[in-house]
């Protein structure tokens, strides 16, 4: 059996000019597990994305995903390694289709060439066949199988957030990142999110780590939560451990 985490976080830290923005920030995202990292605004969650993905050099500390450290790759090179992300912001192709959305997150699958690409080689046929199935799947699973010619923009602020998990997915992640998954949506949209989401690591087997104010979606659906404040480490423990807490009661989740 192999123990390796999907995610091992050691002593991470970024310096924006004298500013320390993170700092010695440690955490572990086991196989099948479903993490929340909770705070207050501007204690560092976002940044911690950032540096996961690499949009950000961290200034110290190591990434490791699956046993091996990432500090090195490239935004794209993490992509490819395995780790997708969403973002607080939804970020779609507006003007594109909904199905078209989902096939641009499978580059890290596609393997024919510019030239096989040109003359639309018999591979070229083959491997767009099992793209667009496999978008397709993919759309079926969160429900948007029947707005997949809709341009992205046209859907409902719900839906989008929904179809960019699922361009997320399409990149074959071994590690999930979602940046307030449920912002902006409403009860009935954030259970069905919750369930969507379980589904989605049962289903694909992978881990998921996530950053969310909404308190009751964050103790329903995590097994574990990490708490940062002003950039350091608060808390660790489970749901039920985190909401005893009084350090953390004090600092966020009494003004929740």
């Amino acid at each position: 059996m192999n123990d390796t985490p999907v995610l091992e976080v050691k002593n991470l830290g970024i310096d924006f000019g004298g500013l320390t923005a993170v700092n010695r920030f440690n955490i572990k995202v086991n196989k099948h597990q479903i993490v929340g990292l909770i705070g207050p605004n501007g204690a560092g969650k976002t940044t911690v994305f950032n540096m996961l993905t690499k949009v950000y050099n961290p200034s110290r500390g190591t990434i490791e995903l699956n046993g091996r450290e990432i500090n090195s790759l490239s935004t794209v090179e993490v992509c490819k390694a395995g780790i997708a992300r969403t973002f607080q912001n939804i970020r779609l192709f507006d003007h594109l289709s909904v199905i078209d959305n989902v096939l641009i997150g499978m580059h890290n699958s596609i393997n024919y060439d510019t030239f096989n690409g040109i003359i639309r080689s018999r591979k070229y046929r083959k491997e767009e066949k099992e793209a667009y199935q496999k978008a397709l799947d993919l759309l079926n699973i969160f429900k948007l199988q029947d707005l997949k010619d809709h341009i992205a923009s046209s859907l409902p602020y719900g839906a989008q957030r929904r179809l960019e998990i699922c361009r997320a997915l399409a990149t074959n992640p071994s590690l999930l990142l979602l940046d307030e998954p449920a912002a902006g949506m409403n009860p009935s949209e954030t259970a069905e999110l919750m369930n969507t989401i379980k589904d989605i690591r049962d289903h694909f087997d992978i881990a998921i780590l996530l950053i969310e104010h909404d308190m009751k979606f964050v103790m329903g659906i995590c097994e574990e939560i990490t708490v940062l404040n002003y950039g350091t480490t608060l808390a660790v423990g489970t749901p039920e451990e985190i909401q005893n807490n009084e350090d953390v009661i004090k600092a966020y989740l009494g003004g929740a």
